[in-house]
């Protein structure tokens, strides 16, 4: 069955109602290996982990960050890594029956858990459902093994096409990620995989360009001539192809790199880029969150996942390093994130937000230049031109 094919209605368990929304990420640091291009906070543990060591950190930095955000509505929950699907089902529970406790989980909310196909075991699936999850994130990266072994992944293509099955039998929502612009990947090869991808999606793809990132052994291979990426031309070209063909096939993109069937956005991530308010628990954890005063405050978490827990222990949190942002901070936020979005943002509130209005001259500039466009005269978004230069159409807006 591909995407297309699928009835929208079966796909909206996430109530999105086109607000910001309030979100609690769960950042779960372990892996049983580390991929040569991530630069995420994640940790190979060699002995096993102590589970129940750190549901309790987890619940008394989630009871320390209830009393900082007061009563919200929580809109979503996303268990994050790392690799999640490595915990028990048993744990995933705890957690989450934690974060209803402290904020209140509505029934029906999305909450979305990442795994991999390496970790993918029918029963273990079945019980994060059990638990309440109802949406899986599955990190397949790509469908053929010889680039899965260059990835670092720990699984073949065989595995990541069962992973798939088993997660649409056991979901009511599924997404996968892929990663293109791959040392020798051609236009027609990215087009073959990326049509065959889209017929064992469900409802909703993340597409992302490889990226080298420093402090990665892809970064050092990079750096020795190893490891050849696309140049400008050939990367906007391969955007173009995935954004021509994910549309022809019922999931259009919603965001730079991420795909869905109309209704199966992920309401997390809409979260993060409508720039509503999150809490981040566990190492490394990011969160922002609205204060009183009109601030938002940024916290920031240890990334050693022991020496977070040992500062848990002993004070109930593990945040190191906090911030607060003003107006003109949030409304720079507002635009990086906002313009991100097919739906782009709202005029009033990124005005109301930021306590300026966008420079009407520089604004029809840019209109004029095929980088930005109005959508219904209450909202404006990047184009497709706009969105290959997203940092500076930022920066001439916030100018």
């Amino acid at each position: 069955m591909t995407a297309s094919a699928l009835p929208e209605a079966a796909a909206r368990v996430n109530g999105d109602d086109g607000t910001p929304g309030f979100g609690v990420y769960i950042h779960w640091p372990f892996c049983a290996a580390k991929c040569p291009y991530c630069d995420f906070n994640s940790h190979v543990r060699h002995q096993p982990v102590d589970q129940p060591r750190f549901v309790e950190a987890f619940r008394r930095e989630m009871e320390t960050m209830r009393g900082w955000t007061g009563p919200r509505a929580v809109t979503s929950v996303f268990i994050g890594g790392g690799t999640p699907s490595l915990m028990q089902p048993e744990t995933v529970g705890a957690m989450l029956d934690a974060a209803d406790r402290l904020w209140g989980l509505s029934a029906g909310i999305e909450i979305t858990m990442e795994a991999n196909p390496s970790s993918a075991d029918a029963k273990r699936f079945a019980g994060y459902r059990s638990v309440g999850v109802n949406r899986l994130s599955l990190g397949v990266q790509a469908l053929n093994d010889a680039d899965l072994k260059f990835l670092g992944r720990l699984h073949n293509a065989e595995e990541a096409l069962r992973a798939i099955a088993m997660a649409r039998a056991t979901f009511p929502r599924l997404s996968f990620d892929l990663i293109y612009a791959r040392p020798g990947q051609t236009l027609e090869s990215w087009e073959t995989e990326l049509r065959r991808a889209a017929g064992y999606a469900a409802d909703h793809l993340s597409l992302y360009q490889l990226t080298i990132e420093d402090s990665t052994p892809f970064k050092a291979l990079y750096q020795a001539g190893k490891i050849p990426i696309p140049d400008p031309d050939e990367a906007a070209d391969l955007y173009d192809l995935t954004s021509a063909v994910t549309a022809e096939l019922g999931l259009p993109a919603y965001e730079i790199s991420n795909h869905a069937v109309s209704g199966a956005e992920s309401r997390h991530n809409l979260t993060y880029w409508r720039y509503g308010d999150y809490v981040g628990v566990g190492p490394g954890a990011h969160g922002r969150f609205s204060v009183d005063g009109g601030e938002k405050r940024v916290t920031i978490a240890e990334r050693h996942p022991e020496t977070w827990a040992k500062k848990v222990a002993e004070k109930g949190y593990g945040v190191v390093e906090e911030e607060m942002l003003d107006q003109q901070a949030q409304g720079d936020e507002m635009l990086l994130m906002g313009l991100r979005l097919a739906e782009g943002i709202d005029i009033a509130r990124y005005e109301a937000l930021s306590g300026r209005a966008f420079d009407p001259a520089r604004l029809a500039m840019l209109q004029a230049e095929k980088l930005v466009e109005p959508v219904a005269n209450s909202r404006i978004r990047a184009t497709q031109a706009g969105r290959l230069v997203l940092n500076a159409l930022v920066a001439e807006l916030a100018a």
